[in-house]
């Protein structure tokens, strides 16, 4: 028996109570007035970093327009009083089925970055998936993520730097290892590449590799190969040095007569990750770590089977919001294929595409064991911090609560579906 839920009265009755004094939500309780919101706090490189997607975006349209075509069909007087969505996931019963989604360069929206965005999925009693892009050490965000973290992968083309993440992951307690494979080189992304705008290369998002001793190593030795080229002094190349140097572990002013700190983003960039990578490479990751691995990226159900027959044990549908192939299959019509494939044997997680609580039932309904939130929590640590994040998770927990109320369940499996324009229901009632 899980975690017995009422948060969605319990998160409508503070809102109602705060509102006779005056007091309304920090940020707005529905995704297009977040969105917009948040449009306005962040800077036009940071909005087109994360509201961006591949070409011309028909993916991240395609993620949403899936859930349209999926409707829910509420049920009576079946006495949900009290509704039950928890959901173990390797040997931990977690209260929720949702978990924070890696999102990297984060610091370029907040300058606490994961560190809030720890705070925040604590404070909700989520466990959040630290990106491997974070604007922190592992090390740093970790004591903060009380509610529990995994740790995203992104395969470098160095095996020693891959095992040292590994081994870091393991010492700072991740509960998981989420191994990304749709970025085995980045999709094409108009709207950075309008504002020629890679945060990476300015030093953003790097300090998973800044703090590792594999690639200090890796950076000092690109720091006394030959010198490259020194680019043209223009005012927009003095304001990149400040920002890596300002980015770069110690201090400014050393970082500014220092070689490193333009060492390290030379050598993230030609580490960053692996395009061989293959499934002779997943093949090895028993023997490089004790965690549970997930691979995230699968789409297929071929793929699905093929992971757990190399020892995975879990798959995340993912399509990467819609930021690497335009074009892409959504994830909401992968998800059935794959949750078939598996059989039961694993969890299936789920993301792209998630922006509210009535989302999140649909995806679970189809078989999802639980599902990543992105963009909505990016937007509210842009308005608010680590408070932002945590009212973002709160509200649409609240509102998958409510949602199962309403539909007459009492576990998000309980949940019947229909196609639009279809009376024969898609999905009914597991177990």
């Amino acid at each position: 028996m899980g975690a017995v839920s009422q948060s969605g009265r319990v998160r409508q009755d503070e809102v109602y109570r705060a509102g006779i004094t005056g007091r309304r939500p920090a940020v707005p309780t529905a995704f297009p007035a977040l969105e917009r919101r948040a449009r306005w706090a962040m800077s036009r490189r940071a909005h087109a970093y994360v509201a961006g997607g591949a070409g011309s975006e028909e993916t991240v349209r395609a993620n949403r327009a899936a859930f349209e075509r999926h409707r829910i069909v509420p049920r009576m007087l079946r006495g949900v009083g009290e509704r039950d969505p928890s959901v173990e996931l390797f040997g931990r019963r977690h209260d929720h089925p949702l978990l924070l989604a890696p999102i990297g360069a984060s610091d370029l929206v907040h300058r606490r970055a994961d560190l809030a965005v720890a705070e925040g999925a604590a404070h909700a009693g989520v466990s959040m998936i630290v990106s491997n892009q974070a604007g922190f050490p592992m090390e740093e965000i970790a004591p903060r993520a009380t509610a529990g973290w995994w740790s995203q992968l992104y395969w470098s083309t160095s095996d020693d730097l891959v095992d040292s993440f590994l081994q870091r992951a393991e010492a700072a307690g991740a509960g998981a290892v989420v191994v990304t494979l749709d970025t085995t080189t980045l999709g094409w992304r108009p709207r950075d590449l309008d504002l020629g705008h890679l945060p990476f290369a300015r030093g953003l998002g790097i300090a998973q590799y800044t703090s590792d001793p594999v690639f200090s190593r890796l950076a000092q030795e690109t720091a006394d190969g030959p010198r490259r080229a020194t680019p043209r002094p223009t005012p927009a190349a003095v304001r990149t040095l400040l920002e890596i140097s300002r980015h770069h572990p110690g201090r400014f002013v050393d970082n500014l007569r220092s070689p490193l700190p333009r060492a390290a983003v030379e050598t993230f960039l030609r580490v960053y990750s692996r395009p061989t990578l293959s499934w002779d490479d997943i093949a090895t990751l028993r023997s490089r770590t004790r965690l549970p691995v997930v691979l995230k990226g699968v789409l297929h159900p071929d793929d699905a089977r093929r992971a757990l027959d190399h020892g995975v044990d879990g798959v995340l549908v993912s399509n990467h919001g819609g930021r690497q192939v335009d074009g892409s299959v959504p994830t909401l019509d992968a998800l059935p294929g794959v949750v078939e494939a598996v059989d039961g044997r694993a969890p299936v997680l789920f993301d792209s595409g998630i922006r509210s609580g009535s989302d999140a039932a649909r995806a679970l309904a189809l078989g999802a064991s639980a599902v990543c939130l992105g963009r909505p929590w990016v937007y509210g640590l842009a308005l608010a911090g680590a408070a932002g994040v945590a009212q973002v998770v709160r509200d649409v927990l609240a509102e998958l609560d409510l949602t199962l109320a309403l539909a007459g369940a009492r576990t998000p499996a309980d949940v019947e579906l229909e196609p639009f324009g279809s009376a024969e229901p898609a999905v009914r009632p597991r177990g």
